[in-house]
């Protein structure tokens, strides 16, 4: 998958969960409606923070690691200085699930 069609694919999913959401707050306007419609829609928002972030996180680890090996390749001295640089585009992971640990538990 290139990079044009990832975006895409991520540009898409967020537009239909927008309109997902949306309609969603139209159809729930009472007060027990609108508490139950909350209770489900913080399980999606947690999954899609997750999801979206780990899908971002492997796109950034997948360019970046291919540089870096392209660049070990050339340099092995460059291994200390390239593969943090890995860790930090999994971090990437790391912050939408604490978003999403958030999301569930307030």
């Amino acid at each position: 998958m290139n990079k044009r069609s990832a975006k895409t694919v991520i540009l898409a999913i967020c537009l239909a969960l927008a309109a997902v959401s949306g309609a969603a707050a139209q159809e729930a306007e009472g007060g027990a409606a609108a508490a139950a419609a909350g209770g489900s829609w913080k399980y999606i928002a947690a999954a899609a923070a997750v999801g979206i972030a780990c899908i971002a996180g492997g796109l950034a680890v997948g360019q970046i690691g291919a540089a870096a090996m392209g660049a070990m390749a050339e340099n092995p001295e460059l291994s200390g200085k390239a593969l943090p640089y890995v860790g930090l585009a999994e971090g990437i992971c790391l912050w939408g699930f604490l978003v999403a640990l958030l999301m569930l538990l307030i």
